[in-house]
């Protein structure tokens, strides 16, 4: 299987302070792969070197074989793409804003992603609940047609017949060929969904398995071996 994205010797460094070090990955196209880690273990930092909202690294990050900057932020849509937006503003009109902004971003399909979520258009961010507001969230990124989406925490502070319902709405709009990389502290909710585990500790890819080798030959859920191996790595510091 071809990789969309790869990332070789990644180092990124901000007010002298080392974010995310020596980073390589590779990630195969029409994949769905979980990035798990610590609260401040770099998946957030990784996530917006990906989709080019931070720039000024070291190393190389390729995205469907394109280094060109502006042509890879047309391949990647970032959940964190709401951030900023103005909290008084219908959700219509930040619809029609990203319409407009994204060309990739197909009205149809945003349309009915926000009747699935029974979303109100009329309504302003601001009134939203936090489960409402992830919603929105997932119908704007999922809404754009791209080879690579992100999505950072999208289950945060969501009931779990909720988070079965984005989960739904992933694999029913998920281009075949696309690759999706979730991060998230809800491991068992999206266990069945992954068919690869990247885990970050201090800054940096500690392992990258197959799903499926952790089920068969680990004998393992995602969760016993994620904390197993994160703890195993503490043990030894």
């Amino acid at each position: 299987m071809d990789n969309l994205l790869v990332i070789d010797q990644l180092t990124y460094k901000r007010n002298m302070r080392v974010l995310l070090d020596d980073v390589s990955l590779s990630i195969p196209a029409g994949s769905i792969i979980g990035l798990l880690g610590d609260n401040g273990a770099g998946k957030t930092t990784l996530m917006r070197l990906i989709s080019g909202a931070a720039t000024n690294y070291s190393g190389s990050i390729i995205i469907d074989g394109e280094v060109d900057k502006p042509t890879m932020k047309g391949l990647v849509s970032f959940s964190e793409q709401l951030n900023g937006a103005a909290t008084d503003a219908k959700l219509e009109d930040l619809a029609k804003f990203y319409d407009t902004i994204y060309p990739e971003f197909s009205m149809d399909n945003f349309n009915q992603l926000v009747s699935n979520f029974n979303l109100n258009l009329k309504q302003k961010l601001s009134q939203l609940s936090k489960g409402m507001r992830r919603n929105f969230v997932i119908s704007v990124t999922l809404a754009r047609r791209v080879k690579l989406y992100l999505l950072d925490e999208p289950f945060d502070g969501i009931d779990s017949m909720k988070r079965k319902k984005i989960i739904e709405n992933i694999l029913a709009w998920m281009p075949d060929d696309a690759s999706v990389i979730i991060s998230d502290h809800h491991v068992t909710d999206i266990a069945n969904l992954l068919d690869q585990v990247v885990i970050i500790k201090n800054r940096t890819i500690v392992n990258q398995i197959d799903a499926d080798k952790i089920r068969e030959e680990y004998n393992q859920s995602i969760e016993e071996y994620y904390e197993s191996f994160y703890k195993e790595v503490n043990d030894h510091a």
